[in-house]
């Protein structure tokens, strides 16, 4: 799976430039506040319908204008896929191949990436949200199913929200167990989804790691709470888990048990990566688990994502980014510098020069 194309119209500091990519490393090289990130970004949106750094598509639209669009034509072992998005003030239209999806479950898929920016150290630092946040989105990239649960699971999590903040604690009690029913059936699958794929993802992980590391340090991804195997004994377990809640749901007036709750744990050399890790040793994490990310891609599509390196070169020491570099041969890697020669010791690529929102000729 690569991008061969890719046009911008009015999308952040871009007024209308086309992009060519090969197959390869690409690399978009410029000063700061360029456009590098923002070219990066426009992929990442083509592939999942969302952006990592904001939360209103209409932020995505160049200053002055009303409307922006991104379009791309892409290869994969399904032949040609043409992608576009047009996004306006309060909101967007979705096309593949030229046709109209009204459903953003319908876009994914259709083109698939992995994304890492210095930025993504959140992965190990933050709460949670996102190590819950890069499942979710990891995991809808393969699997439609998986998105609608999601999306129905917090549909239906929002409503009993809302019921706990009632003031008529009768209407709350006699009202709990029908929302409960089917809150516990979509959480079932979701969880029994996360489990799966972390197993995959955590020996790709490791293995990743300890390549980028040289051996010296050993990276292992788990859920701190375990769920039983099976959806179906996953529900009865959560059903009861809802049910056991009631009270401390009533008075603290939101759902505390269930996947929204649930945690990654991430450990480097059995120890916890978020309270014992240097900066470093968290980035090269985060970075091996995005890496293992694409393995995983790979794995169950039969091919590679795109991967996309956003500034990652200037905060990796020289051996990992030889290690780096080494490691992303035989993908479509769009990667983003300041300085290509230093970062790419003399690997072939596509070198692109951007300049204040333009494709230097």
């Amino acid at each position: 799976m690569f991008i061969k194309k890719l046009r911008l119209e009015n999308f952040r500091n871009y007024a209308d430039e086309t992009f060519l990519f090969s197959e390869g490393l690409n690399v978009l090289a410029g000063r700061n506040a360029q456009g590098k990130t923002n070219c990066a970004e426009a992929v990442f949106y083509l592939c999942t319908g969302a952006s990592l750094r904001i939360r209103h598509d209409r932020q995505l639209i160049r200053r002055g204008e009303s409307s922006a669009r991104v379009t791309a034509e892409a290869e994969s072992l399904f032949g040609r896929v043409t992608l576009g998005a047009e996004i306006f003030e309060n909101r967007r239209e979705l096309t593949v191949n030229g046709n109209r999806v009204n459903r953003a479950v319908d876009f994914l898929g259709n083109l698939r990436s992995v994304f890492f920016s210095p930025g993504e150290l959140r992965l190990i630092q933050d709460g949670p949200d996102e190590r819950r946040r890069f499942l979710n989105l990891s995991i809808s990239q393969t699997s439609r199913a998986y998105c609608t649960a999601l999306q129905r699971y917090q549909r239906i999590l929002d409503q009993r929200n809302n019921l706990l903040k009632e003031r008529d604690l009768s209407l709350i009690r006699e009202t709990l167990p029908l929302w409960d029913e089917q809150l516990a059936k979509y959480a079932a699958r979701i969880v029994t989804a996360r489990r799966e794929y972390l197993k995959r993802l955590s020996p790709l992980a490791k293995e990743a790691h300890l390549f980028l590391t040289d051996g010296e340090e050993e990276l292992s991804l788990s859920f701190e709470r375990e769920y039983p195997d099976g959806e179906e004994e996953a529900e009865r377990v959560l059903l009861r888990e809802y049910h056991g809640s009631y009270e401390r749901d009533i008075r603290l007036g939101f759902t505390t048990v269930g996947p929204h709750r649930d945690d990654v744990r991430v450990l480097i050399g059995g120890q916890d990566a978020r309270a014992y890790a240097s900066q470093g040793q968290q980035r090269t994490a985060a970075l091996s688990m995005k890496l293992a990310e694409v393995e995983i891609f790979r794995a169950l599509t039969g091919e590679p994502p795109v991967l996309i390196l956003d500034d990652v070169m200037s905060e990796l020491d020289l051996p990992r980014r030889k290690k780096l570099v080494a490691r992303v041969e035989g993908l479509q890697c769009i990667l983003t510098c300041t300085h290509a020669e230093r970062a790419l010791y003399g690997a072939e690529c596509n070198k692109i020069r951007i300049q204040e929102g333009r494709i230097l000729k």
